[in-house]
């Protein structure tokens, strides 16, 4: 029955997502966060109806929107992951593995960047932000308040699974639920009706123990700089703390044993988990050293890991991933890469605060500033836990950062077209903020119009 149920969804709504891509853009981050298929048994299980959907939408652009809706908005951020792109490109064609398995994975990661850029086209408007806003924190936020209700009713019991897809390892499954932590608490404080808040807190309560059970020591750091951060930018600093202090309280008092097990080992390098990553990033750095400027190619960590490993592995022997998500950029794709995609996290810190400054100065736009705080949360979990984890091809960040830009845009346009705004006042103060040769430029601008008045 459920198989029916979501052939029938998918079904039903891919004409529409010819008609209207927005609507598959929905539908393709309901199938990607909330993996229906997944709690299918039968044939939608192995169908491919991402890819039918991704290809309707696409198609649907191209016939009714090309010439009317831009396809991706080019900015900092997507020419930067357009930039990625390439020298991942440029990298693995000059690897020395490529079969069937390194080509599944360079071609999932061309749709990622593909996917991201189409959203930033996509995402034009405050509704359209929200509406998508929703869909991945609904989709995500269901296994968090699933697998946490499971867990409490279970007795604390490990979750060692994700439900599938980008989500199947238990580690990165428990790293999409932090980055969807402040998409809950915001977009339910956001909403204005009290039913909404609550029901948020609940599932943000329920997901962080799901994150707690997966016994992920990575996701438990991430979500403890999450929350500091969501305290520091929460304008009620004092009242964040005390909050953070009882929640720390209630889990040292009601956490089962194996988790503080678990975490008491974060500091241990002679835990076995933990000196493997520990030579992984050692054999990583030899990589680098031997292969500084396209690297060994996407997915050629592990096969050539024994060739740079600083331990002898005998014949057979196992190998690791690089265990950072850095690490695994610029070992796998270069120098250049590696540049590239510190600049792409760091980009959407300057976008969010030049949105919190927009918000600061137009009170209609207080809505953006909570998103913008929003987003700098989720990205914090995000750099946290990929420090210990090997994301750096993780589709929800890309998709993430270019929500980003969808913000910086439809922020901008709704300040300058705000009623009462005043578009001298507008381009002044933020000019200010932004730099001296642009206020000169404005004072300059001025004088003219003052002048020619006179005249």
């Amino acid at each position: 029955m459920r198989d029916v149920l979501v052939f029938a969804i998918v079904l039903f709504l891919l004409p529409t997502s010819i008609r209207r891509p927005f609507v598959g853009m929905l539908l393709f981050s309901w199938l990607a966060y909330m993996r229906p298929q997944d709690l299918c048994w039968g044939f939608a299980r192995t169908m491919r109806m991402s890819f039918f959907v991704g290809v309707a939408m696409f198609l649907g652009w191209w016939a009714y929107e090309r010439g009317r809706r831009r396809f991706a908005v080019w900015d900092v951020r997507t020419t930067l992951m357009a930039a990625l792109g390439l020298f991942v490109t440029l990298s693995y064609a000059t690897a020395r593995h490529q079969n069937a398995y390194t080509n599944q994975y360079f071609v999932e990661f061309l749709k990622i960047i593909a996917i991201a850029l189409f959203t930033s086209g996509q995402v034009d408007t405050r509704e359209r932000l929200r509406m998508l806003l929703w869909t991945i924190a609904i989709s995500l936020g269901f296994f968090g308040v699933k697998n946490g209700v499971l867990g409490i009713l279970g007795g604390g019991a490990p979750i060692l699974r994700g439900p599938g897809g980008m989500l199947e390892d238990n580690n990165d499954f428990a790293l999409a639920l932090v980055m969807n932590v402040p998409l809950l608490w915001y977009l339910g404080r956001q909403d204005g009706r009290r039913w909404v808040a609550q029901a948020t807190q609940v599932a943000v309560l329920l997901s962080v123990v799901t994150i707690v059970l997966t016994h992920s020591r990575g996701a438990f750091l991430a979500l403890t700089m999450t929350a500091l951060w969501m305290a520091w930018r929460s304008g009620q600093l004092a009242r964040a703390a005390a909050g953070l202090v009882l929640a720390g309280g209630a889990f040292l008092l009601f956490a089962p044993e194996s988790v503080l097990e678990r975490l008491a080992s974060i500091g241990d390098s002679k835990e076995s988990s933990a000196n493997a990553r520990l030579t992984a990033w050692a054999t990583a750095m030899r990589m680098i050293g031997d292969n500084p400027l396209l690297g060994v190619g996407l997915r050629n960590f592990q096969p050539r890991y024994a060739e740079y490993s600083i331990v002898p592995l005998p014949p057979g022997g196992t190998t690791y991933v690089a265990h950072n998500s850095y690490l695994q950029i610029w070992a796998e794709s270069g120098t250049i890469a590696f540049v590239v995609y510190v600049l792409l996290l760091g980009s959407v810190f300057v976008a969010c605060r030049r949105v919190r400054l927009l918000a600061r100065m137009r009170p209609a736009l207080g809505w953006a500033g909570d998103y913008a705080r929003m987003m700098e949360a989720t990205t914090i979990g995000f750099l946290v836990g990929a420090f210990f984890l090997n994301r750096g091809h993780f589709d929800l960040i890309y998709h993430w950062i270019a929500l980003v830009t969808s913000l910086s845009v439809i922020a901008v346009a709704e300040a300058r077209t705000a009623p009462g705004a005043q578009r001298a006042g507008f381009a002044r103060g933020v000019v200010v903020r932004w730099g001296r040769a642009r206020s000169a430029f404005a004072r300059t601008g001025a004088a003219v119009a003052v002048a020619t008045r006179w005249r």
